[in-house]
């Protein structure tokens, strides 16, 4: 499911130069924008996950032992996670709407 997003108050001047790096990448000022914020929340993501995993080894004595998995084993099953969340139900990827 997707949402309409109004802001107000642009500057023209910002206006502009967004619409000049849209027309530079062959996209429309909307299209340009939604990548924009998807990669934000991609962004906002990644730092949360980072968090959790930090969070997650200071509870065990302050770092990972030897046995521990990798960082980023970690983090790909944790993606693969969110962008499939019907996978343990239906087994067909999921889409990951921002």
């Amino acid at each position: 499911m997707s949402v309409v997003l109004t802001i107000r108050d642009v500057p023209e001047e910002v206006r502009d130069l967004l619409a000049q790096q849209a027309r530079e990448r062959g996209q429309s000022l909307q299209a340009y924008l939604l990548a924009v914020l998807n990669r934000q929340a991609d962004f906002c993501r990644n730092r949360q996950l980072l968090a959790e995993l930090s969070d997650e080894l200071d509870d065990r004595s302050g770092g990972a032992g030897p046995t521990a998995p990798d960082a980023a084993d970690l983090l790909a099953r944790a993606r693969a996670e969110r962008d499939l969340p019907d996978a343990g139900r239906s087994g067909q990827p999921g889409r990951d709407v921002a």
